[in-house]
């Protein structure tokens, strides 16, 4: 019976190593340090990451997003007010938690267990720089990156993207980065069509519009480092790839939403309280 019950235990323990040993490594670098002057409002005293959204930072639900899709290794960019981020998810099961304070000994000597479980997430907090424009502050990570597969995406972008299926296609074609098509919200304006005769035939407030944008959750092989330069935005790096025709695109028809603006988010948690599409993990 002895025998038997630690057979049963060193072979629940190999199992458990081997799905760890088999749980995606690859990284998502999450770019978190523009000081997001667009929504001032919100970024006078806060990165725009750590915008809330529901009661909860836009940069958690982008976590939760790879979370949910067994990507769980991070390294946040830190740039304008990072020692904000880091707060946040240093003491994450503090503020979620109640705890016994001795304030004679200085010390929490109990946590209570009425709280919410504190998100499982690797993360490597790295200073990029207060004004280092984004394509520069990958390149500052490059030490982090030990896989021949990284991802990259911003702090201010959410949808209810597949991430499994993006990292498939970019290994698919051997290529050395894939963008994600996304269709925007609707456009700033509306617009207007008329026919040979110069009448109005329609006026469309704000549509949606079909052509893509670059939404984020991008994915690079490693070699992706070696297009970059200091001073480059991302963009400057994914052009130096068309010629060579390595830059491949995935689109991405469902939800998508990037906040720029006080409007973006105020619309990002009435959605948040009504359809929040996005929100495609459980707990």
């Amino acid at each position: 019976m002895v025998k038997l019950l630690y057979y049963t235990i060193t072979y629940i323990k190999e199992k458990i190593n081997k799905m760890e040993d088999e749980k995606p490594k690859i990284k998502t670098i999450i770019l978190c340090g523009g000081t997001g002057t667009r929504l001032k409002e919100e970024t006078e005293f806060k990165p725009k990451p750590m915008v809330d959204i529901g009661g909860k930072p836009i940069l958690w639900h982008i976590m939760k997003i790879y979370n949910h899709h067994g990507y769980d290794n991070f390294v946040l960019a830190l740039g304008y007010k990072g020692s904000y981020i880091k707060d946040y998810f240093l003491r994450q099961k503090y503020y979620t938690h109640d705890f016994l304070f001795k304030q004679s000994e200085g010390k929490i000597t109990n946590f209570l267990n009425n709280g919410s479980e504190c998100d499982n997430f690797n993360i490597i907090f790295a200073e990029t720089g207060l004004e280092t424009p984004h394509g520069e502050r990958v390149l500052k990570l490059k030490d982090y990156i030990n896989e021949d597969i990284f991802m990259v995406t911003y702090g201010d972008g959410i949808a209810d993207i597949d991430i499994k299926k993006l990292v498939e296609f970019h290994k698919s074609h051997g290529k050395i980065a894939t963008i994600t098509g996304v269709h925007p919200a609707n456009s700033r304006w509306g617009l207007v069509n008329s026919g040979d005769d110069n009448m109005v035939t329609e006026f469309a407030q704000k549509p949606m519009l079909y052509d893509y944008v670059n939404g984020g959750f991008m994915v690079f092989n490693k070699e992706f480092l070696n297009y970059l330069k200091p001073g480059d935005m991302i963009e400057d790096a994914l052009m130096r790839l068309i010629p060579g025709k390595q830059l491949a695109l995935y689109k991405h028809e469902n939800f998508w939403y990037g906040m720029d603006t006080y409007k973006d988010f105020l619309l990002l948690n009435e959605l948040w309280e009504k359809d929040p599409k996005w929100k495609i993990w459980k707990t």
